[in-house]
């Protein structure tokens, strides 16, 4: 018998995910625990196995494209099953819309078609269009079959035609060589390589500007239109964009900054590599700030309405920058995990963030972030609460600095500012500065080191 099998919702709060890849076609025999597409959610990408058994009838998403979760991805059964009722009803979402197709061969009258390939250096008085691809509205207007044929080599957008025809504003032949006239069109001269890049790019020839002599366009035109043509965001980018706009919508943030002195942090990690353990300045922050928010719960805590949803464990997001974006895998009752635990667990999630393989458990439940720009030689930067949380934490590089003794004289000291950003709602001026200066003395504690190790 026949089955719909659904993209799955992969975390609480996904509501759309991008099939990236598909791992079968139509026509395969699968089992259980096939892997049958790959999808791309709003954190990362996840493999996606079957839960039945049978032969691939049909796929109906297209890789690439956006849609709802829980929606009917492919049908699996018996090869010749009957699948026109499961097909009717699987409310299959509509495919994105394409650009303009171009109609069958041109006509070729009045104007003159594009020439041939040639050298780049010799000029041609031919057609070309930039940086602007044809958009594809639904609502295009009506164009003959015969001006869209005679348009499809010219590189224009026919919707900017004006129509005169069927007294509805239809564009015909005419109209389009009427606009290939008056436009300022058949004036435009461009090289036959750069002809041939703007048509694979579907360009605008009317909207490209030509650098060469006499305003000739040339191939570097044509490639720096081709470069700032608008690019689609990622999921996980769209998502990034949509939830931080939010945050700073919703959140009245304020900000904490302190100077933290590392020579007690340095000092361990120093006498520890000695022993061969190597434990990074990026765990030594995390434990003190697991601890910090042991003592100040508002910190580690939510505002949802009009009440605040204090959290009864400490789960640290670590944010780790990726090439299309950032992910923060959570790492569980941080306060009770000893420093080698940290090293392990950070450095594990952190390479599984890399390589795409999160699963949605390790990627939700945060309390309180960290975004540490350390390695970046930053001095300091604030950041962006996390929705669903109060606060998050921004750690600069630890930069060598000349610092006032107690005695007066000037030491040099390795000093690191983190910024504290909170939620005003639920934490206020003297309660951050207060969990932030914790953070401060732990980090600056040698003893508290010598404890913990």
């Amino acid at each position: 018998m026949a089955t719909k099998v659904p993209i799955p919702r992969l975390g609480q709060s996904e509501e759309t995910v991008t099939i990236q890849s598909w791992k079968v076609k139509e026509g395969d025999t699968i089992k259980k625990g096939d892997v049958l597409f790959d999808v791309e959610t709003d954190k990362a990408v996840l493999d996606v196995e079957s839960q039945f058994e049978g032969t691939v009838l049909k796929i109906l998403v297209p890789a690439g494209k956006e849609v709802p979760v829980l929606c009917t991805g492919l049908i699996i059964g018996s090869p010749g099953e009957d699948i026109s009722a499961l097909l009717k009803e699987s409310a299959v979402p509509a495919a994105a819309p394409k650009a303009a197709a171009t109609a069958p061969a041109a006509v070729q009258k009045a104007a003159p078609a594009p020439t041939a390939p040639a050298a780049e250096s010799a000029p041609v008085s031919a057609p070309v269009s930039a940086p602007k691809a044809a958009p594809a509205a639904p609502a295009q207007k009506a164009v003959s079959p015969r001006a869209r044929a005679f348009a499809k080599d010219y590189l224009i957008d026919i919707n900017k035609v004006p129509g005169t025809g069927g007294g509805v504003g239809r564009v015909t032949e005419k109209d389009v060589q009427a606009y290939l006239d008056n436009s300022g069109y058949n004036a435009k001269k461009i090289t036959p390589v750069a002809l041939n890049v703007a048509k694979e790019a579907k360009l605008e020839l009317l909207s490209l500007t030509g650098t060469g002599d006499g305003g000739r366009i040339t191939l570097a035109d044509v490639k720096n239109a081709v470069f700032e043509q608008p690019k689609p965001m990622s999921t996980m980018r769209k998502v990034i964009a949509r939830r931080l706009t939010e945050s700073k919508h919703m959140m009245p943030h304020f900000y904490v900054t302190v100077s933290i002195d590392m020579t007690a942090v340095k000092a361990k990690r120093a006498a520890l590599k000695k022993q061969n353990i190597s434990i990074s300045v990026n765990v030594f922050v995390t434990k003190a700030v697991a601890l910090a928010l042991r003592e100040f719960p508002t910190v580690n805590a939510e505002c949802t309405g009009d009440a605040i949803k204090q959290k009864s464990r400490v789960n640290l997001g670590i944010a780790v920058s990726l090439d299309n974006g950032l992910i923060v895998p959570v790492i569980r009752n941080a306060d009770k995990k000893a420093l080698d635990e940290l090293q392990d667990e950070i450095a594990e999630q952190a390479a599984k963030a890399r390589a795409g393989k999160l699963t949605p458990e390790e990627i939700s439940g945060g309390t309180f972030t960290i975004s540490n720009m350390g390695m970046m030689n930053v001095e300091n930067f604030a950041a962006i609460i996390n929705p669903g949380e109060a606060g998050i934490l921004a750690v600069s590089s630890a930069i060598l600095t000349p610092v006032a003794a107690k005695d007066g004289s000037i030491v040099a000291r390795e000093m690191m500012k983190v910024t504290l950003s909170v939620d005003h709602r639920i934490v206020d001026g003297s309660e951050g500065a207060k969990f932030v200066n914790a953070v401060k003395s732990k980090l600056e504690d040698a003893a508290l080191w010598d404890s913990l190790i």
